[in-house]
């Protein structure tokens, strides 16, 4: 009897270290406001009419809502095995994001080594987020749609995930950091049809922070769901809308190359970013390709450890195609941010955004404003304003 007590009890300390040798976190950000546009697109009897709109939203803040698992386990010798699964929520239907995808945020696997660096397989964000973003406003203020730059052409504000990805990151050496990653296309009998791949490179050292990253993805409009880089959700719709990104989904291939950087100095935080999108091959365009510049420049002002605001200013130009003034077409946009933090996980803030649009939209007509990625207004004008409180977990 005695050694089945031992037994068990030795089997019992074996067990707890086993655990402990692992983990999983169950976490999440429940992000919900009242949003007010001043001007979002209405059709009445065949007439773009626009109008105000007032909505409860839970996707379009500082951060969107969701709930996520992840976890590691000890390997030993520095090497661990880690997965992240994390869905996106709307709070007011209580529906799944990103197209409803179940997990649409990230879902992948790996192994991570403090030597070696990090292999994640699955769906996961590409190297110009990974890189770049941390260095524009969507990192150091919020990624809310009404600071991101217009229609997310970028993809800096994370509108799109890539699909079937191989990703690997190398450890830190002083401060600098780089990754690359691939994407596999997946299509029976055309090995790289919607296929793409992406790198980066980061550098942080006190005060100063640099990124930057490209990324180059072919048909990037599936004929399938989950398939495309613009198509990457289950349902097969695109996650980009609006006149901006209409005409261009029809591109053979999309790449972005964008750098950026920070330097924060006292209570303050500065932030210069440059990207650079372009189209290729557009069908709905006679084969025509399109290229769009933005320019970023903003500034954090922490006044307290619980209060900061956050000003920013974006400039995006589209270069003109087929040799007129199609597309000729430029956004300027100013977003104003006020957070306040009642407790570690918990905030109210009040975000908002003004833009204006000039030129000639690719399909022919004026451009017409579209801060984020929250839809066209019916004219050059937008407005938008967000009151919002933010709980993490």
């Amino acid at each position: 009897m005695k050694k089945i007590l031992l037994a068990s009890a030795i089997a019992s300390l074996f067990s707890v270290a086993a655990h402990a040798q692992s983990s999983v976190t169950l976490y999440g950000i429940i992000d919900e406001g009242v949003q007010f546009n001043s001007n979002a697109k209405n059709t009445v009897n065949g007439v773009n009419a626009g109008g105000r709109q007032v909505a409860l939203d839970s996707t379009s803040g500082l951060n969107g809502s969701r709930w996520g698992l992840k976890g590691a386990e000890d390997l030993g010798g520095g090497l661990k095995a880690i997965f992240t699964l994390e869905s996106g929520i709307n709070l007011n239907n209580g529906a799944f994001g990103q197209g409803s995808t179940p997990f649409g945020r990230q879902a992948f696997v790996g192994l991570s080594s403090d030597k070696f660096g990090t292999l994640t397989l699955g769906r996961q964000y590409d190297e110009v987020v990974t890189f770049v973003q941390p260095v524009t406003s969507t990192g150091y203020l919020g990624g809310s749609n009404l600071i991101s730059h217009p229609g997310d052409l970028d993809n800096l504000n994370n509108t799109l995930r890539t699909n079937n990805t191989i990703k690997y990151a190398t450890p830190s050496f002083n401060g600098l950091t780089a990754g690359v990653e691939l994407s596999l296309g997946g299509q029976a009998g055309n090995v790289t049809g919607s296929s793409g791949y992406s790198a980066g490179v980061a550098y942080a050292n006190g005060p100063i922070t640099l990124g930057a990253g490209y990324n180059y993805f072919k048909n990037p409009t599936g004929t399938a769901g989950s398939t495309g880089l613009f198509t990457d959700n289950v349902s097969g719709t695109t996650s980009l809308s609006g006149v901006l990104n209409s005409n261009y989904q029809s591109a053979s291939s999309y790449q972005v190359a964008a750098a950026g950087g920070t330097y924060a100095i006292g209570p303050a935080v500065i932030g210069l970013s440059y990207s650079n999108t372009r189209y290729q091959s557009i069908v709905a365009l006679n084969g025509a390709s399109a290229a769009f510049n933005d320019v970023e420049a903003g500034l954090k002002w922490n006044f307290t450890p619980t209060l900061y605001a956050g000003v920013v200013y974006n400039y995006t130009k589209g270069n003109a195609v087929n040799g007129s003034d199609l597309g000729n077409q430029h956004f300027n946009q100013v977003s104003l941010l006020t957070d306040y933090s009642l407790s570690k996980r918990t905030d109210v803030y009040v975000l908002g955004a003004i833009q204006k649009a000039a030129g000639k939209s690719s399909t022919g007509g004026a451009a017409v404003a579209d801060i984020g990625n929250e839809g066209d207004s019916s004219n050059s004008r937008q407005a938008l304003v967000r009151v919002a409180l933010r709980h993490k977990f």
